[in-house]
């Protein structure tokens, strides 16, 4: 949301101030400039990159647009999850939750959480661990060196789209130069005709200048950077699931475990000790209750 509104933003303040200054805004709207600058754009990154990465900017415009969705309430969930699998396995044994591993969406406790299993890099991540758990034979510092070659595989994969993007907007400006060339071309063949055409025809040159910059520095850049922090917040979650199940491999209580992973979480969406234990406890009782 707050992407599109600072979107909103840019060209209001730059249409506005341009108005301000008895400036005509029939002036800016040149289709064909817009059409070689944002076709060549899409055109260079048709070119430049595979699919899987073109579906990863896609993927990766739509969650900056649609807000960041590791939020307090995000993380909390997870932790009550965690606490009830933690639990499970502490009362009943690793081989009580195989299933659950295996079968993420059948599980009872992981369909209560949407969002856990929407994310499939994060549901694979901790049943994964979890099923070379319960295999058993794995030390938790190889277990936990499993577990960080994973976030960084991730990590380098969310990168390349956010990459991509970036490559795109730096060539914005120079296609903007290009239209620009090209209108100076169609002038320099019309410098018989009447000044207000010759006028209009190198105005339209300077916006596609003024269209590539703009592009360039007030969407396609900070789409990127959005994009970036998105991609830094999917890889704090994972971190902080990592180290919760590594504090429980290596034999920490469930409350213990969920303390620590608690205290890996980003402080500005950290839930207090008070919200997690209440939150947990709430939780612990009410599968007391339904069984």
């Amino acid at each position: 949301m707050f992407a599109i509104i600072g979107i909103l933003l840019v060209f209001g303040a730059v249409i506005g101030g341009f108005l301000m200054e008895k400036g005509h805004i029939e002036v800016l709207i040149q289709p064909a400039e817009m059409l070689i600058i944002v076709g060549a754009a899409t055109g260079t990154l048709l070119v430049a990159n595979p699919i899987h990465i073109l579906k990863g900017i896609l993927g990766g415009l739509k969650g900056v647009l649609g807000g960041s969705k590791f939020n307090k309430g995000r993380y909390l969930n997870t932790l009550k999850m965690m606490y009830q699998f933690l639990n499970k396995v502490r009362k009943e044994g690793l081989l009580s939750v195989e299933m659950d591993v295996e079968k993420p969406k059948e599980s009872s406790i992981f369909k209560n959480y949407p969002d856990f299993l929407g994310d499939h890099h994060a549901c694979d991540f901790v049943c994964d661990t979890l099923r070379m758990a319960i295999t058993g034979g794995v030390e938790p510092f190889d277990m936990d060196q499993m577990m960080e070659l994973d976030m960084e595989v991730h990590h380098h994969e969310g990168s390349l789209p956010i990459g991509a993007l970036s490559t795109m907007a730096d060539a914005l400006p120079g296609l903007g130069i290009v239209a620009a060339v090209l209108g100076v071309v169609i002038t320099m063949g019309a410098l018989g005709g009447p000044p207000e055409e010759i006028g209009h025809k190198v105005a339209a040159a300077l916006v596609g200048t003024f269209l590539g910059i703009l592009l360039c520095y007030g969407v396609a850049g900070p789409l990127a950077a959005n994009m970036t922090k998105t991609a830094d917040d999917h890889n704090s979650y994972l971190h902080v699931l990592r180290v919760l199940m590594l504090s429980f491999l290596k034999g920490a209580a469930p409350m213990i475990a969920i303390e620590i992973g608690r205290r890996a979480i980003p402080a500005h969406v950290r839930p207090s000790f008070d919200e997690m234990e209440k939150s947990c406890k709430n939780q612990a009782g009410g599968a007391a209750q339904a069984a």
